[in-house]
């Protein structure tokens, strides 16, 4: 698709109504106004590098992969995408209810909406359109809206967990990961990103200073207090110490890759690995790796907290969730047999 034009051209200086046709005329957005720059201007690389920088770099990765679905489905009906039309984003969505869940599918709007935005389009997957907002809700009340979890990895599989881990370098650094992130309450991007630099090592323990987060794009940061463990073989300041004197960490990424020579490596760990980690370790000891993901750690905290008392703003104070509703679902699971009624009736 050829790069859009500035829609707002120079008024004729002597003209009276100059500033009532510049008025008149739709402001250009950002992306539009960059297309019209030259690409050598150093202005304007910055412009353009700060505009990829307002999504997470996932999320762009996400809305890419979400288009190309949307333009192959189009592409095998004889179909046009940019623009589409509404009755041809319903009937999209309709073709994916019995693969996808509902909230992928709204995802897939979203990506539809960003390319006729960027492309300065009336958004055709509005569900102000019936033929989109309403197949939405019947998807919805058909399928339902739950979504599938993953297994929270509670503290006794994780004393099980470790227990089964390799004895090398590589054990040693899945023991500091899993302890801190399962104390901490981290999301794996939380992990991934994790510099020496941002461990202050304290009396109590280690206080991490997390940059940013999924809930934190703007990097104002948080920090998080990792305390001690009771025990030596579980305590995560422990493990994580052991892993920087093996490995011989002394700056930059606290957790990497660790190569097929028992080496650590100088990059510090991609995001999906964290994920790939637990399934391995879980599957050593005797767990069904399906049920669980990078994820698995976060909700372990969540539950194993709630079990043991802790309140919906103190599990919220260390992970960093902003949504009362989220965390006391971890709370409701994690006591839903506590002062139970049906305990009262006697059977």
């Amino acid at each position: 698709m050829p790069a859009p034009q500035l829609l707002i051209q120079p008024a004729e200086p002597n003209s009276e109504n100059a500033a009532d046709q510049l008025r008149a005329q739709p402001s250009p957005d950002l992306t539009t106004l960059l297309a019209s720059v030259p690409a050598v201007d150093p202005v304007a690389a910055r412009a353009r590098a700060y505009v990829q920088a307002a999504k997470a770099p996932s999320t762009q990765r996400a809305y890419r992969s979400d288009w190309r679905d949307f333009e192959r489905w189009c592409q095998g009906r004889n179909l046009n995408t940019l623009p589409t039309a509404p009755e041809t984003v319903g009937l999209y969505i309709a073709d994916l209810a019995a693969t996808h869940r509902p909230a992928t599918i709204s995802r897939r709007l979203t990506a539809i909406a960003k390319a006729h935005q960027a492309a300065r389009l009336p958004s055709p997957a509005s569900l102000d359109h019936p033929e989109v907002g309403e197949t939405l809700k019947g998807i919805r009340r058909t399928h339902g809206t739950a979504q599938p979890g993953k297994r929270a990895l509670l503290t006794t599989d994780l004393l099980q967990i470790i227990a089964h881990l390799d004895s090398g370098l590589l054990g040693c650094r899945d023991r500091a990961l899993l302890l801190t992130g399962f104390s901490g309450g981290l999301r794996r991007s939380e992990l991934a990103a994790l510099d020496l630099e941002d461990v202050a090592w304290v009396e109590e323990g280690a206080v991490l200073t997390l940059r940013r987060s999924k809930t934190d794009q703007q990097g104002r940061g948080r920090q998080v207090a990792i305390p001690r463990g009771s025990h030596p073989a579980t305590c995560p300041i422990a493990a994580v110490k052991a892993w920087l004197e093996a490995a011989q960490i002394t700056t930059g990424p606290l957790f990497r890759a660790v190569d097929r020579h028992g080496r650590a490596r100088v990059a510090g760990l991609h995001a999906d690995s964290v994920g790939t980690i637990i399934k391995r370790a879980v599957s050593r000891a005797g767990f069904d790796a399906k049920g669980f993901a990078g994820h698995s750690l976060r909700a372990g905290f969540a539950t194993q907290a709630a079990r043991n008392g802790a309140t919906v703003f103190d599990i919220m104070r260390q992970t960093g969730h902003r949504s009362v509703q989220t965390v006391a679902r971890y709370v409701r699971e994690a006591q839903i047999f506590h002062d139970s009624p049906a305990q009262r009736l006697g059977l």
